[in-house]
């Protein structure tokens, strides 16, 4: 549900931003109340140029120095007050910051404007704010420019809510997108401005500039879309055609705000603008009734789990936000838990159960940083996902499980409508839970996002006959000494199974528990509700650790992980197929050849191992010129009959013609 890279560089790279991560709390002494920005973008030059007015309040007494982050591809011309006078100013690239001197101490909740004027090429190839992620980028007939970009002065990125004016001038036959209430456009020659207005403290400030034209509009469930999807599409389906891609993103859409409604309450815009950015942009981004998809994320069929995340957006960081990022939590994990509770809503509970047993394992690869400490990591890390964002899911999740779902839904309206074009803190998401569920939350939350680590348990018990039938007493140990949470216990009979709820409490509770028919085994948390270590599970997150190394090619550091995998199960036939990808990967073909025999000998978990591993064995026997071999590995993959990712497919494809070894770019 998480799938993101990871790799020691990007722990370095992590490591090193959570020094401007802290440098951000330490200097965000004041809140930005509004922007007005008048840019002009040039197609030809792809360049921007810009005028913007930042109106905002010092929060501390003798403030003489407030620093501003901004596009490093950006140069700063002049930043005055708001008589005229200049102010001096230094750009530090190492923290893309402008850093303003004031002559005389602002005065603490006295309302300041500065004025910036800037201007820069931005083609997409200079360096971004988050390493790898393309922000903004202006091109021959388009262009988007997304606030995390910083193509405008930001300070308290993604914690301080701000209102703003945009004026937009670009060529006349182009139209920009953006947040807010637009006035009728303005030409002037072969020039055209665009204005927007947006008066909620919100996020806005990300804007795209398409071919002018009215977009595909798709009505669902009483929501309407409209969508511009390069390559032209339909607005609805073609007769007797295939219907287009937009439209049948326009159905869902609807389908998924008027879930989450139901959910949530009211959203901040009952319909929805959604905007095709590039290749290298983020797979998703939401803004204020505008979501940007990537072309690589949007695919060719609806790409459900991303629309439901980035909808979800509209509530947890729209119309509520953390106060500060060490509350990330609050919109990462509400969004992908929403991402989830879709799922659920579409294919039934078995499908949330196989989305959180994917969390838990995502959130355990980052089992050292507390959620309240994600400042700590980079933006847009996978560390930052995996902890904000998985384990945030899992944390609602077993919230979820401890106060009852109609309390813990209720909880989600009532948050929602509390905190409504507001910032929140974990505290004040945890108070309007108790006031709900009528009961103290602090253990969970002190647990679950002030503290890292899970436990793992440990189950001893013993059975006694009774008058009345039979008596099993026994303990739950296991190794966080501050640990509190209710855990099940299933009691196998033979009879009727029974349930019983156990608060676990420290490193050893004793139980017991009364039946009338013989029990035959006890299980531990049987749905999984709790994020823990088990065998299995520590199993699953070192292949997943191990396959985030792999996919950035630290091929070393996967391979430990791996190792690590079979340590925990010796007989993994994924743990041993990832080991022979890696080999596959570096040209090591007998240590390749020698793993994916281990993983048809293994416990072919998931199945789809067996059919794979027959097809890269037919692919070594090619590279090495045993064709018949290879033809053998191929007849074996089709006769599994399992055609997970086009497996059937490609053993026909090398089946017709032998598989080529592929060239590396530096031979």
């Amino acid at each position: 549900m998480w799938d993101r890279a990871v790799s020691t560089k990007l722990w370095g790279v992590a490591l090193l931003a959570a020094s401007a991560a802290f440098a951000q709390e330490r200097r965000a002494r004041i809140d930005v109340e509004h922007y007005k920005i008048d840019a002009e973008i040039n197609h030809r030059t792809q360049t921007l140029a810009a005028r913007a007015a930042v109106r905002f309040l010092p929060l501390e007494d003798n403030t003489t120095t407030v620093a501003f982050e901004l596009n490093n591809a950006l140069n700063v011309t002049k930043v005055t007050d708001d008589k005229g006078a200049q102010i001096p100013s230094s750009r530090y690239q190492q923290d893309f910051t402008i850093r303003l001197s004031f002559p005389q101490p602002l005065v603490k909740g006295q309302a300041t404007t500065v004025i910036f004027d800037y201007d820069g090429r931005l083609s997409g190839q200079e360096e971004s704010p988050v390493y790898g992620i393309r922000f903004v980028s202006i091109q021959n007939e388009s262009a988007y420019l997304l606030y995390p970009g910083r193509w405008f002065p930001v300070n308290g990125y993604s914690t301080d809510r701000f209102s703003a004016e945009l004026n937009l001038t670009v060529p006349a036959g182009q139209k920009v997108l953006a947040s807010g209430l637009e006035s009728p456009a303005q030409q002037s020659g072969e020039k055209k401005t665009y204005s927007f207005r947006f008066d909620r403290p919100s996020f806005p400030g990300s804007l795209a500039v398409v071919k002018e034209g009215p977009g595909t509009v798709v009505k669902s469930e009483g929501v309407t879309t409209t969508f511009y999807f390069r390559g032209g599409s339909a607005p609805s389906p073609a007769p007797g055609g295939a219907q287009s891609l937009a439209f049948l993103y326009g159905q869902e859409a609807g389908k998924i705000m008027t879930h989450f409604t139901s959910l949530f309450g009211l959203p901040p815009y009952a319909n929805l603008t959604v905007v095709e950015t590039e290749a290298n942009a983020p797979a998703g981004y939401s803004a204020p009734g505008v979501l940007f998809l990537s072309p690589r994320a949007i695919g060719r069929e609806v790409n459900t789990r991303l629309l439901s995340n980035q909808i979800a957006r509209q509530w947890w960081g729209t119309l509520a936000s953390p106060v500060t990022r060490n509350h990330l939590w609050l919109n990462s994990g509400l969004a992908a838990y929403a991402e989830a509770l879709y799922i659920e809503h579409v294919s039934g509970p078995a499908a949330l159960e196989n989305e959180m047993r994917d969390a838990a394992v995502e959130a355990l690869t980052v089992d050292n940083v507390p959620q309240a400490q994600a400042a700590r990591l980079e933006d847009y890390s996978p560390e930052l996902a995996a902890l904000t964002g998985a384990k945030g899911a899992a944390t609602l999740h077993m919230l979820r499980f401890v106060v009852g779902d109609k309390v813990f839904f209720q909880a989600l309206k009532d948050f929602a409508k509390q905190y409504t074009w507001k910032s929140a803190s974990t505290d004040d998401f945890r108070k309007v839970v108790e006031a709900g569920a009528q009961q103290k939350l602090d253990y969970f939350f002190i647990q679950w996002v002030e503290s890292s680590g899970a436990p793992e348990f440990k189950l001893e018990y013993t059975i006694f006959r009774t008058q009345k039938g039979f008596r099993a007493m026994g303990k739950v140990s296991q190794d966080l000494d501050t640990f509190r949470m209710p855990v099940d216990l299933k009691i196998e009979t033979e009879g009727n199974p029974e349930e019983k709820r156990v608060e676990v409490v420290g490193t050893s509770s004793e139980f017991s528990v009364d039946t009338f028919g013989k029990p035959k085994a006890i299980q531990l948390d049987p749905n999984n509700r709790v994020l823990r270590y088990s065998n299995p599970m520590r199993l699953a997150v070192a292949i997943r650790r191990g396959e985030q190394f792999a996919e950035v090619s630290e091929f070393t550091d996967a391979l430990k992980e791996f190792q690590k995998a079979l340590e925990a199960s010796r007989n993994s036939s994924l743990a041993h197929y990832r080991i022979a990808e890696v080999f596959f990967n570096q040209g090591n073909y007998q240590s390749a050849a020698n793993e994916f025999r281990q993983t048809l000998d293994g416990d072919l978990q998931p199945k789809w191992t067996e059919v794979w591993a027959h097809i890269n064995l037919g692919k070594i026997f090619d590279i090495t010129s045993q064709r018949d071999r290879a033809v053998n590995e191929y007849k074996q993959a089709e006769r599994t009959k399992d055609n997970t990712q086009g497996a059937l497919e490609e053993a026909a494809k090398y089946l017709k013609q032998p598989y080529e070894r592929q060239k590396k770019a530096e031979q």
